[in-house]
C-alpha cells in the first residue's frame, strides 16, 4: 500500500489499571487499501467503539502503531503533534445520524470544514460543488437541511466527510436509519467515492442489508479481529 489507506499492527487499549484493568482490544491487525470499503462487525461489547475512536484519533491506544497513508501516527504513543489537524485534514467521520448544522445551508455545512483548514472560500465551495454532482444532491446546494429527505441528508454528510480528501473515512452505523434501498444507495455511493478519491473506508455496522455487499469483513470479538472474504456482491 503506498501513498494512502490505513494498517493498524497490534493494537492494544486498555481501560484501568489493576484488577480492574479491561482489555478492550488485544492486539488487532487491520489494513484497508486506498480505494477500498470494508466493513467492520461485531456483537455489543466487542470493541468496535473502540477501535473507531482509536483509529480516529479520539482516544489514545494502549500499544500498537498506525500508520496513515505513508505516515505513521501512533506508535507506542502519538507521533504527530496536532491531532486536531490529524483528524480535520486526514480521517473523515460520517455517523448514524447526518449532524447537519440547521442554521447553515447545504453548501455552507459542507464547505466549512475546509474553511477551518485554512482552504479559501471560493476553492472550498468549489469542492463541494463537485462533490454535490458526483452524489446527485447538487439541485439541493441551496437548501437548509429541514428541506432535505433522509436520504439526502446523508449524501450531504458524505461530502461533508470526503470534503477535506482525507485517506480514510470511518463511518459508523451510516444504513441504520434508512430502508433498505436507500441504505444499499448509501453503499453504492460510498463505493463509487472509494474509488474516485482513492479513500478507504471502513464501515461499521449491524446491518445486514449491507453485509453481503463487503469484499472484505473483519469481524471484531473480545477484542481480536479476524478477517473474511465477504460476497461482495453488486457494486462492479
Amino acid at each position: 500500500m503506498t501513498g494512502k489507506g490505513i494498517r493498524i499492527e497490534g493494537l492494544r487499549k486498555r481501560y484501568g489499571s489493576g484488577d480492574t484493568a479491561v482489555e478492550a482490544l488485544k492486539g488487532v491487525d487491520m489494513q484497508v487499501a486506498p480505494g477500498e470499503v470494508i466493513g467492520l462487525v461485531g456483537p455489543s461489547g466487542s470493541g468496535k467503539s473502540t477501535l473507531l475512536k482509536c483509529l480516529g484519533a479520539v482516544i489514545e491506544p494502549s500499544g500498537g502503531r498506525m500508520i496513515l497513508g505513508d505516515e505513521v501516527i501512533y506508535d507506542d504513543g502519538w507521533k504527530v503533534t496536532d491531532l486536531r489537524a490529524l483528524r480535520r485534514d486526514k480521517i473523515g467521520f460520517i455517523f448514524q445520524a447526518p449532524y447537519l448544522i440547521p442554521f447553515l445551508d447545504v453548501t455552507d455545512n459542507v464547505a466549512l470544514l475546509p474553511m477551518l483548514a485554512g482552504i479559501p472560500n471560493a476553492e472550498a465551495r468549489s469542492r463541494a460543488v463537485e462533490l454535490f454532482t458526483s452524489l446527485d444532491v447538487e439541485h439541493r446546494a441551496k437548501a437548509m437541511p429541514s428541506q432535505l429527505s433522509g436520504g439526502e441528508q446523508q449524501r450531504v454528510a458524505i461530502a461533508r466527510g470526503l470534503i477535506n480528501r482525507p485517506p480514510v473515512i470511518l463511518a459508523d452505523e451510516p444504513t441504520a436509519p434508512l430502508d433498505s434501498a436507500r441504505a444499499l444507495a448509501v453503499i453504492r455511493i460510498l463505493n463509487d467515492m472509494a474509488r474516485k478519491y482513492e479513500t478507504a473506508i471502513i464501515i461499521v455496522t449491524h446491518d445486514e442489508k449491507i453485509i453481503p455487499t463487503f469484499k472484505r469483513i473483519y469481524h471484531i470479538r473480545d477484542g481480536v479481529t479476524y478477517e473474511e472474504a465477504g460476497e461482495g456482491r453488486g457494486f462492479e
